[in-house]
C-alpha cells in the first residue's frame, strides 16, 4: 500500500502533523510505503524521525519548475498512491492529490474542494460557524478515517548529532562566561503570519533584564529565523546585557540548530508561532503569548504549557494586523506577569529534578 501525506506549508502546522505521521506508521508498519509531500526546507525539520519512506518536494511558489504544481502532480501520478491524506485545507492541495491520481483522497470539505475528495470530512460546527480545531486534531481525524486508531496528540521531533554539535558551538560562543549547565531561556517573537502575533522587542528586552536580575547565571537566547534577524538584534541591543544574546548574527540558521537549542532549554517564552510547537515536540516548559489567534487552533497535548491571553472584546480576531490599530491583546500583556510565569516553571523544573 502506498500512502501519500500532503503536509502543511507552515512550520507550526507541520509539527502539529507529527502525531498523524506517527499513528499511520505505527498502524500500518511495513505494510505501507509512506511518502511525505512538503516544502523542501522542511526536510531538515523532520530529520531523525522514522515515519516517512520518501519525500516529494512541493512549493507552488518555488522558482524551480520541478517543485511547482504541474511537475509534482506528474511525479505523484507516476507513482500513484492508494491513499492521499490531505492535511492542509486549501483548494490547491486537494487539486494536487486529484491530479496526482490518488485513488482515495481524504480531507476536509472546505474551500470548494469537496468534489475533489473521495472521503470528504465535514468540519465540526458550533451552530452555523466552523468550530476552531487545531491542525493536530483534524490531522488525526484524517488518520481515523482510514482505520487508524486515534492516538494522543503528542508532538514529536528529533535532533541529529550534527544538530547537537552545532548547538554546543553556538551556545559556547554566545555565553562564554556562563556555565554550560546555567539555566537557558529561549525567547521567540517571530511569526510569518503577521505582526499581530508579535509581543515586540521592547517587551522581550525588558523581560530579559527582569530575568537576569532574578535568576542567577541565567542565559537568555533570542531565537530567530532568517527573516527575523533585525528583530532579534533589537531585543539583544535593548536588553544590553551579556546574559541576553541572539542568533541574529549566526551565518546560517538551520532548523537543526533551532531544534537543538530549544530541546535543551529550561523554558521557552514564545508567541503563537512555529518554535512554540518545536518546544512542545521536545516537552519543554513553554509560555505562549496569545494575541489575535484563537488558542484552540494551535493546541496539542502539552503537559507543561502556560497560555497567557487577555480577555478583550476584540480578541481573538484572527487578523494578521490589528484592525483597530492599538494591538492591545499583546501590548497590554505585562512583563511582570510573564516573568513570574517563567520563574514558576523554573521552580517546577527544580522540584521535578530533586524528586
Amino acid at each position: 500500500m502506498h500512502i501519500v501525506v500532503i503536509l502543511p506549508r507552515w512550520v507550526g502546522d507541520l509539527v502539529m502533523s507529527t502525531p498523524l505521521l506517527r499513528a499511520v506508521r505505527g498502524h500500518f508498519g511495513d505494510r505501507a510505503r509512506i511518502t511525505g509531500v512538503l516544502k523542501p526546507m522542511f526536510a531538515e525539520l523532520l530529520d531523525g524521525t522514522p515515519w516517512l519512506d520518501e519525500l516529494v518536494f512541493y512549493d507552488r511558489r518555488s522558482k524551480d519548475p520541478a517543485r511547482r504544481f504541474r511537475a509534482v502532480a506528474q511525479k505523484l501520478r507516476a507513482d500513484r498512491a492508494d491513499i492521499a491524506l490531505i492535511v492542509p485545507n486549501s483548494l490547491s492541495t486537494a487539486a494536487l492529490a486529484f491530479m496526482g491520481g490518488a485513488r482515495r483522497r481524504v480531507g476536509f470539505a472546505r474551500h470548494g474542494r469537496r468534489l475533489l475528495l473521495t472521503d470528504p470530512l465535514i468540519p465540526p460546527r458550533d451552530g452555523f460557524r466552523i468550530r476552531p480545531v487545531s491542525t493536530a486534531e483534524h490531522a488525526m481525524d484524517l488518520a481515523e478515517r482510514i482505520g487508524v486508531p486515534r492516538q494522543p496528540l503528542t508532538l514529536e521531533l528529533a535532533t541529529t548529532a550534527a544538530d547537537e554539535a552545532l548547538a554546543d558551538d553556538v551556545l559556547a560562543r554566545l555565553f562564554p562566561a556562563h556555565a554550560p549547565a546555567a539555566p537557558l531561556i529561549v525567547f521567540n517573537d517571530n511569526g510569518a503570519f503577521g505582526p499581530s502575533k508579535s509581543w515586540g522587542s521592547e517587551k522581550f528586552a525588558a523581560l530579559g533584564r527582569w530575568l537576569a536580575e532574578r535568576v542567577p547565571g541565567v542565559r537568555v537566547l533570542v531565537h530567530c529565523g532568517p527573516g527575523d534577524r533585525d528583530d532579534a538584534r533589537a531585543i539583544e541591543r535593548q536588553a544590553g546585557l551579556p546574559a541576553v544574546r541572539s542568533l541574529a548574527d549566526e551565518a546560517a540558521l538551520p532548523f537543526g540548530l533551532a531544534k537543538a537549542v530549544i530541546r535543551r532549554s529550561d523554558a521557552v517564552v514564545t508567541t503563537d508561532s512555529g518554535p512554540r510547537h518545536i518546544a512542545a515536540a521536545f516537552r519543554r516548559p513553554t509560555i505562549v503569548l496569545h494575541g489575535s489567534m484563537d488558542p484552540r487552533l494551535s493546541r496539542s497535548e502539552e503537559p507543561r504549557l502556560v497560555e497567557l491571553r487577555l480577555d478583550l472584546p476584540c480578541s481573538p480576531c484572527g487578523e494578521r494586523t490589528c484592525p483597530l490599530g492599538h494591538h492591545d491583546c499583546m501590548r497590554l500583556l505585562a512583563v511582570d506577569d510573564v516573568g513570574r510565569s517563567v520563574i514558576a516553571l523554573l521552580e517546577e523544573n527544580s522540584r521535578c529534578c530533586s524528586s
